[in-house]
């Protein structure tokens, strides 16, 4: 009998995450490391599980995730955003507790491209009068 796993995709920023929801403990294993190896800050930790500790499957899933792109913080997002989009093909009732906390949407916010002429974004190269 082959194994019920769920998948999704998250996005943040640069950062892909490739997201598979496995009936288990509650490991979270992201690029083959734990949890606790790849993020060092507590917060980002806290961001990856807010899905789970909303819809109280915590110790229910064990998620498998493949992440890349961008840094840190957008990875914990994608994380977060792919494990919100797996829990609702696990289950569509939990729908409108994701949607209301606002993990199923994909947050659209990236870094400007520079423009020419321009130093970066949106910064003019110094004017001189002389």
């Amino acid at each position: 009998m082959a194994q019920v796993q769920y998948w999704g995709t998250g996005r943040r920023k640069h950062s892909v995450a490739r997201i598979r929801l496995v009936p288990g403990d509650g490991a979270v294993q992201i690029n083959k490391r734990d949890i606790d190896n790849y993020f060092g800050l507590e917060t980002l930790k806290l961001i990856v599980r807010q899905p789970l500790v909303l819809t109280e499957l915590i110790g229910k899933y064990d998620v498998l995730c493949n992440v890349g792109g961008g840094g840190l913080s957008g990875q914990a997002g994608a994380i977060r955003h792919g494990i919100s989009r797996a829990l609702l093909k696990a289950d569509p009732q939990l729908r409108g507790a994701l949607k209301r906390a606002g993990f199923l949407t994909r947050d659209p916010r990236m870094k400007e491209r520079k423009k020419y002429g321009l130093k970066a974004a949106r910064r003019a190269p110094q004017f001189s009068k002389r």
